[in-house]
């Protein structure tokens, strides 16, 4: 037993005594834009029908958002011409200022209410089924990253006895409750997508030997912090898709932020000193940084 509470102890000390950057692993909250998140159903769409005010649409958008943020991993992009942006932006999607692009639809949609009466009682039910499309695009390549879609199930119940207990029309929130539950399948899968890639920024200038970078204090950049600096590899056709691929970088050297600015996710600044071999500062787009 003296021997099981030394080893005890032992673990313990180490535990308080390990560097807290051992313990926590860094996060660089990822920058997220969400967009034409869309209703491809024929539901509540009527003569009049407005498709930029779509109900389900927003229920839709709004209920992602809320799931991302609430990870901790994210800062959401509020981007009101963000279709318009990937329309003009073509392949370069780093104008859109993020670091991924979620596209979504709503694919099916339905309700129905089913009864069942007795002598003395009755129960109806009432049942919705939604499904959901979600594609994640990398925004430094282009790339769908990762695709897929779920659906999700939510009812209510209610009974009368002798004519006493629930009457009520149709339930709402089961639509929010069915995007939900159809949204939940897919968005650790899209947090693991987002995390399991390195995060990247960008040498934006280079002022008296001061390197300046994307990214600043509210993606998690700190004083200290240092990432390691690549020069991009060379860009090749693959025969069988048609698409350019770009290989590999080599890395080059190292800048370790020494402050940041900026007021808000998307103008945030840091700036760096830099140790490595020598960068063209005026052909700064051969560049990129990488946490890993």
């Amino acid at each position: 037993m003296k021997t099981l509470h030394k080893l005890l102890a032992i673990a313990l000390l180490a535990l308080i005594f390990i560097p807290a950057s051992a313990q926590e692993e860094r996060t660089i909250k990822r920058k997220v834009a969400i967009g034409r998140f869309s209703n491809e159903t024929q539901y509540a769409k009527g003569l009049f029908y407005d498709k930029e005010n779509d109900p389900m649409r927003k229920q839709a958008l709004d209920i992602l958002s809320s799931k991302l943020a609430s990870s901790g991993k994210f800062i959401l992009l509020e981007r009101d011409d963000l279709d318009i942006l990937v329309n003009e932006a073509g392949s370069d999607m780093n104008k859109i200022g993020a670091d991924y692009i979620i596209l979504g639809s709503i694919t099916e949609y339905g309700r129905k209410t089913e009864g069942e009466q007795k002598v003395f009682s009755s129960t109806k039910t009432q049942t919705v089924e939604a499904g959901v499309s979600i594609r994640l695009v990398e925004a430094s390549t282009g790339l769908i990253i990762y695709s897929d879609e779920a659906k999700g199930f939510a009812e209510t119940s209610s009974k009368q006895t002798m004519g006493i207990g629930g009457s009520a029309g149709f339930d709402a929130t089961l639509s929010d409750k069915a995007i939900s539950a159809a949204l939940s399948q897919l968005v650790e899968n899209i947090i693991n997508k987002c995390m399991d890639k390195p995060w990247r920024s960008y040498v934006l200038s280079v002022e008296d030997s001061t390197y300046i970078i994307s990214g600043g204090a509210s993606q998690g950049l700190s004083a200290g912090d240092t990432f390691s600096v690549y020069k991009r590899g060379k860009t090749v056709r693959n025969p069988q898709t048609g698409m350019n691929v770009e290989l590999p970088g080599t890395k080059i050297g190292e800048v370790t932020v020494i402050s940041s600015f900026g007021d808000t996710a998307e103008n945030e600044l840091s700036f760096c000193s830099y140790e490595g071999e020598p960068i063209d500062a005026e052909n700064l787009g051969i560049y990129y940084i990488m946490d890993k």
